[in-house]
């Protein structure tokens, strides 16, 4: 093999140097663009508050506290988010199927177009929030803060909001059938066009509300007060009705009533029923 010239020598001795250099730097450019990737999305919500279009499944993001907070169109499936405070945030798109937020504030939160399906809001605020076409079937909202908040074309078949506070809540359109308001308070409520077939409402104080053109076949409605209630062009087929308080509610141009379900209920000299139905009056106990 042929030596090498001076001058290529003097070539090798340079370029090593050289390439090493450029070695070292690449090393530092990876190792920066790794510590960069190193920041996860819930890292990166703790730190701005904003992650739109983040990936936080499964995370555990217990009593995190953040004030209105972008999580539109996150994936927050099966989250644990107990007791976090995100008040005012906006949850648009944003999937919480099966999420955990018992005890959680959500006061005036956007969950509009969200997946809430399976998820546990057990004993949270959630006063004006606004769960427009929101999947909220088989959701947990047991005990919770829900007044002023709107439901309009949601999807809550299922749906359980025992002795949950709703009060001149909107469930316009909604879809509820086979759901749950035992206990709850839905006074002054706005039930008009919704589907409320087999809804449980034992026990429910539905003070003035109003079910224009709902659906309430087979609902049970037992010991319940819809004293002011306004059902205009409802239908109550097979509604159970023993025990329910009708005073002052308006029944005038209600569809499927029956004299013997009606001997079931009482009312006063205010409430209005169709032509030649009777209704005994009501006593307190």
């Amino acid at each position: 093999m042929q030596d090498l010239s001076s001058a290529d020598r003097n070539t090798v001795r340079t370029s090593v140097p050289r390439l090493a250099a450029v070695a070292i730097a690449s090393v530092l450019v990876l190792a920066a663009a790794s510590a960069a990737r190193a920041e996860t999305d819930a890292e990166k919500l703790m730190k701005t508050g904003q992650c739109e279009g983040c990936d936080l499944r499964l995370e555990s993001l217990r009593r995190i506290k953040l004030d209105k907070p972008n999580l539109n169109e996150a994936n927050m499936r099966e989250a644990d988010l107990k007791e976090a405070s995100l008040r005012g945030g906006t949850f648009v798109g944003a999937d919480l199927r099966r999420a955990e937020v018992e005890k959680a504030d959500f006061t005036g939160a956007d969950f509009t177009d969200a997946q809430l399906r399976g998820a546990d809001f057990e004993k949270s605020t959630m006063d004006n929030g606004k769960f427009v076409r929101a999947d909220l079937r088989e959701v947990d909202l047991v005990r919770t803060e829900l007044s002023g908040a709107d439901f309009t074309d949601a999807d809550m078949r299922r749906a359980r909001l025992d002795r949950a506070t709703i009060k001149g809540a909107i469930f316009k359109n909604v879809k509820f059938d086979f759901g749950s308001l035992e206990r709850a308070d839905v006074s002054g409520a706005d039930f008009t066009s919704a589907r409320l077939t087999q809804v449980d409402f034992d026990r429910t104080v539905a003070v003035g509300a109003k079910f224009h053109g709902a659906n309430l076949s087979n609902a049970r409605m037992t010991s319940a007060d819809f004293s002011g209630a306004d059902f205009t062009g409802a239908d109550l087929s097979n509604a159970l009705i023993r025990r329910t308080n009708f005073s002052g509610a308006d029944l005038s141009r209600a569809g499927g009533l029956s004299q013997k379900r009606l001997d079931l209920a009482c009312g006063d000299d205010k409430t209005k029923l169709p032509s030649g139905y009777t209704l005994k009056t009501c006593h307190s106990e």
